[in-house]
């Protein structure tokens, strides 16, 4: 879980990320999140980086939070889930906050475990529960218990069971939820877990064997393809042309 965090209080934004991560994070999923001091430089990042939620105050240096929420909203990929956290409290705010696209607000000082409980929420609706062992999209069946992959398609005969390492997995899995989006590769890199030398010849590595494991190519309606100078992108093709994710 990759979290952008825009606080210019520094003890505040201390505790915010500390909460966030001492109590979101799983044995399975870690929860890392990326301090900004100012909306400006979150704007930037939001053009090559990817994030599962942004936790965003208002009243900060450059680019304030409402701005920023309202320029992401303009954005054709604006599906990331956003939770204002701000010290204003009238209602005439709250409902402006919510009018601009936030999906949730909290108000400062906030209490842990409700700003944990909220952002907790909106992220399940981005991925299934850790407690659903088993997520498919189409006919691509992930087990996560096996670290595994069922390719269930009626044109090659029987199901074949794909066997990937546990960084290919995890890979492919971020690939497949964001089926359309681009992925950044400091997204990738978090999901893989991966620490060696040469992180961006690791994903290329990785991205070339799915391809070939997976069948992620024109045949069986998908392209996985090069973002320049962010990361990668899976999308749904007919007849060459992308088309809008719709699971069976």
């Amino acid at each position: 879980m990759r979290i952008a965090v825009l606080e210019d209080e520094p003890a505040q934004m201390g505790h915010v990320v500390h909460t966030i991560e001492r109590q979101l994070s799983t044995s399975d999923e870690p929860a890392v999140c990326v301090p900004f001091e100012r909306g400006a430089d979150l704007r930037r990042a939001l053009w090559r980086e990817t994030f599962d939620l942004l936790v965003l105050d208002w009243n900060v240096p450059d680019l304030d939070g409402i701005e920023l929420l309202r320029w992401l909203r303009q954005r054709q990929e604006s599906w990331v889930p956003v939770l204002m956290l701000s010290s204003r409290s009238s209602e005439r705010d709250v409902a402006g906050a919510f009018d601009a696209g936030a999906d949730d607000y909290v108000v400062k000082p906030f209490r842990a475990m409700e700003l944990v409980a909220r952002a907790r929420r909106l992220m399940t609706r981005q991925q299934p529960a850790a407690s659903i062992p088993v997520e498919r999209f189409g006919a691509w069946v992930f087990d996560r218990a096996l670290s595994s992959v069922r390719l269930e398609d009626d044109e090659t005969g029987p199901a074949q069971h794909v066997l990937l390492t546990d960084s290919e997995f995890r890979l492919a899995l971020a690939l497949f939820r964001n089926m359309g989006r681009p992925v950044s590769r400091a997204y990738l890199l978090e999901c893989t877990r991966h620490h060696g030398e040469a992180p961006t010849r690791a994903i290329d590595t990785h991205i070339y064997r799915l391809r070939t494991k997976l069948g992620l190519n024109a045949a069986r309606g998908l392209r996985l393809q090069t973002v320049y100078g962010l990361g990668y992108r899976l999308e749904l093709v007919h007849d060459g042309r992308p088309e809008a994710a719709a699971w069976a």
